[in-house]
């Protein structure tokens, strides 16, 4: 596969410069290469044999008693642990920062390993560790594989890994990876299967003590919670838990996204008439919106959605107020981490325009104000950043003189500038294609 098929903004020569010496061919899937420039951008050297050790001693002892995932990790070793051993291969088990908290396999497959910096304590973030299957899984929020030479560190390309995620059964946040690691045959489809069903099967495991043994905190019985998806999707997606553990997941329709976003950014609730100014560009009719919210009460139930004022009467998550919060807390990376895009960049209601274009230009600005060059990489590897100057500028200034990203900042700065038909941006601007 050429390098430009996966990679549209940048030419193939610029590529070349950031795969020179990783890969003896251009047949790498682009999923890799994404997780290439984000290692690169981090800092992370090809030629750095080991891992970081980030959780020392006592320290991992701690963390790993007090962690969700140490009362499945006895299911895990059981179900994958011990078929790894019995294939000489390794099973890993990490937290949602990359730190593996447990590692089991053959004694002289762990021995090798050890080589490389793969034990527990260490952490394969791939900022830190450079391109890796936990890493990789960890980043994107899905089951991936890395084979060999996709490995950014040279000392790792003897190696190929499998890892997915695993997700808290009541708020689907991530609480960790699991990995096998070995030779060639760990990416196989069976293995692969295999150590996602062995992930459903811990997930369905703290599902079954939160009902049985009240482990977690759970809403009133009864009471319904809800999971709004907004982030770069046209139509919202819904999903609702009765409090019984029946859930049920709504695509809803663009008018019903835009109506349950703005409830659910307005924690107060809205009367009719300032829901219809947020709504509706031009003035509308009252029974307009009636309609609309009558159809929508067809669809939930009046139990969800109340009147006097609209409101959302549900226990609410939603994946912007995820983005807004963690910027509140100065969490840039994990802000980064939960944006998957514009909020329904297909609305031009006035609400949500606003909110769109608030939450965009908070996330930039801290962005910028990190001068993390990997934080600014991706931004400018997404659709919506990649024409923007400024960050282009800051992700070029940041860099180290040795980065192999350093040609392809400048690169683009050159393209903007010809575009801009000057010889430099207005400050601030973000070019949109």
């Amino acid at each position: 596969m050429a390098l430009a098929h996966f990679t549209p903004l940048w030419s193939d020569e610029v590529v070349r410069v950031l795969l020179e010496g990783m890969v003896s061919d251009n047949g790498v899937r682009a999923q890799v290469a994404e997780s290439w420039f984000r290692s690169a951008a981090a800092g992370v050297q090809a030629d750095r044999v080991e891992a970081p050790i980030t959780l020392p001693g006592d320290a991992l002892r701690d963390h790993r008693e007090a962690h969700p995932l140490a009362r499945v990790f006895p299911l895990l070793d059981d179900v994958l642990g011990q078929a790894a051993r019995d294939c000489d291969a390794i099973m890993a088990v990490s937290d949602a920062a990359g730190q593996l908290l447990w590692i089991c396999g053959s004694p002289s497959l762990l021995r090798r390993a050890e080589s490389v910096g793969f034990v527990e304590g260490s952490n394969w973030d791939e900022r830190l560790a450079g391109t890796n299957a936990p890493g990789m899984a960890l980043a994107l929020d899905q089951s991936v594989k890395v084979i060999g030479v996709e490995h950014f560190r040279r000392s790792m390309q003897r190696w190929s890994c499998a890892a997915t995620p695993i997700h808290d059964p009541t708020t689907q946040s991530l609480l960790g990876v699991l990995d096998i690691t070995g030779g060639d045959d760990v990416v196989m489809p069976q293995t692969i299967a295999m150590v996602r069903a062995a992930a459903r099967m811990a997930e369905a495991e703290l599902a079954r003590e939160v009902r049985s043994h009240g482990l977690r905190q759970q809403p009133r019985a009864g009471s319904m919670s809800v999971v709004l998806e907004s982030l770069g999707r046209a139509n919202s997606l819904m999903t609702i838990d009765d409090g019984r553990g029946k859930l049920a997941t709504i695509r809803l329709s663009p008018r019903h996204s835009e109506i349950l976003l703005l409830l659910a950014s307005t924690a107060r609730g809205l009367s009719g008439d300032e829901l219809a100014v947020l709504l509706y560009e031009e003035d509308s009719s009252a029974s307009t919106l009636r309609a609309e919210l009558n159809r929508l009460r067809n669809l939930l139930g009046e139990e969800l959605l109340a009147s006097r004022p609209y409101r959302l009467v549900a226990e609410l998550t939603a994946d912007w107020l995820a983005v807004e919060a963690n910027l509140a807390a100065g969490a840039v990376v994990a802000a980064m981490r939960a944006y998957r895009g514009p909020l329904l960049p297909a609305s031009t209601a006035p609400g949500v325009v606003r909110l769109r274009e608030s939450i965009e230009a908070s996330l930039r600005r801290a962005v910028l104000d990190s001068r993390e060059p990997d934080l600014m990489s991706t931004w400018t590897r997404s659709a919506w950043g990649a024409d923007d100057y400024d960050m282009w500028k800051g992700q070029l200034n940041t860099l180290a003189a040795s980065s192999p990203l350093r040609p392809l900042a400048a690169g683009q700065l050159a393209r903007l500038d010809r575009e801009l038909g000057h010889g430099g941006a207005v400050p601030g601007r973000v070019l949109r294609t």
